[in-house]
């Protein structure tokens, strides 16, 4: 166990860096499992911005690596283009 009071608090802030790194993290899964099971171009469309705009954040947060997020929205755009 942790024997000073800053290895204390930095227990504590690192477990609520990670719940919240968890749940934008699930959040941004799910938007993206969303996306991709619309048949609807007109829908695609107007969602897409806001997953982009999600992976960026977890990009720069570096909570995703920066070139998985362009690998993914670069995927989705394909995608929302193909419907």
């Amino acid at each position: 166990m942790a024997n000073h009071k800053s290895a204390l608090k930095r227990i504590r802030s690192n477990e609520t860096k990670r719940l919240r790194n968890k749940y934008q993290h699930k959040t941004t899964r799910n938007a993206m499992k969303k996306l991709r099971a619309l048949t609807d171009k007109k829908e695609a469309e107007t969602l897409f911005p806001s997953v982009a705009s999600m992976l960026d954040k977890l990009a720069k947060n570096n909570i995703i690596h920066k070139n998985k997020a362009a690998n993914l929205k670069s995927n989705l755009a394909k995608h929302v283009a193909t419907l």
